[in-house]
């Protein structure tokens, strides 16, 4: 799912090729990506795109009077860009296409449950309904981000993941973020101490700045080619098995739902391996503890 680093570049993107351009019309291959039936988006054809917002994990393209198309590209959803007016929608994977003098914006999404969407509302009170309540975590102050963080006692992944807490975090960059701070996923919010929390502040607007510095990078003021929860510069998400970059333990992974948590055993764990809800209930008392018993 594109997190924050992914959805910052994509509105920079979207705000060089669409800002002040008319939209010439609307073209949905798929009737279930518009999830809303008044307003119809055909009726903001020729009026210009005034600019392009963020909420969350959702990109909003604001119109005149306050007429917004909100969308939320989900796991799978992309954009591309052709400097094509009127460019074909790609066959199996296209959704939608918004067609402009200078070119075609087209909404993809490469999988068989189509779960991305498009809203169009009329009015900033309209437009509040998407907002979960996240604290934006690269504008906040750390005393902010640590009342936050304790607020609720979940755990560390659950609370960077939750967008009720914070804003625009995901599953990939979660992973990368306490790998950085050196905490176990599995330790409690409240069971922080000051340098605990302190250390997950710095280190979550470390990872998220430098993760949208290398996209904006590699976009090249375009769109970003390829946006991927999986990055060869990742230390710890999606590198199951493999030597960790600072200490050489193996990565271990944790899968529940169609979501997974990657670790670092010694970096962020004192060497304990954590507890999987499958395979240590399976295995009971064979289960290993430690890094160690793992090798044996």
């Amino acid at each position: 799912m594109p997190e924050l680093p992914d959805v910052t570049v994509y509105i920079e993107a979207l705000e060089r090729a669409l800002n002040g351009r008319a939209l010439q019309g609307i073209r949905l291959a798929s009737p279930f990506v518009l999830r809303t039936a008044s307003p119809t988006p055909q009726g903001l054809v020729g009026q210009p795109i005034r600019g392009v917002e963020r909420i969350g994990k959702r990109i909003v393209l604001r119109f005149p009077e306050d007429h917004f198309f909100v969308v939320h590209l989900m796991i799978a959803g992309r954009f591309k860009w052709s400097d094509e007016t009127g460019a074909p929608i790609p066959g199996k994977i296209g959704l939608a296409a918004m067609d402009f003098a200078t070119g075609t914006l087209l909404l993809t999404e490469a999988s068989s449950k189509k779960r991305a969407s498009i809203h169009v509302v009329v009015g900033r009170e309209a437009l509040r309904n998407f907002d979960r309540g996240g604290l934006d975590v690269l504008e906040a102050t750390e005393a902010r981000f640590v009342e936050r963080l304790r607020a609720q006692n979940h755990t560390l992944k659950r609370s960077l993941t939750d967008p009720r807490i914070f804003d625009g975090i995901g599953n990939a960059y979660s992973d990368e973020i306490l790998f950085e701070a050196g905490l176990s996923p599995m330790k409690l919010s409240q069971k922080l101490d000051d340098a605990e929390a302190s250390r997950l502040f710095r280190a979550t607007q470390t990872v998220l700045s430098r993760f949208t510095d290398v996209i904006r990078s590699e976009a090249a003021a375009g769109f970003p080619p390829k946006v991927t929860a999986f990055r060869p510069d990742m230390k710890v998400h999606g590198r199951y098995r493999e030597p960790c970059t600072v200490c050489g333990t193996k990565i271990m992974r944790i899968a529940f739902a169609e979501n997974e948590l990657n670790y670092c055993p010694r970096c962020q764990n004192e060497g304990r391996l954590l507890a999987d809800r499958s395979l240590s209930r399976l295995m009971k008392k064979d289960w290993p503890k430690t890094i160690e018993e793992l090798e044996r």
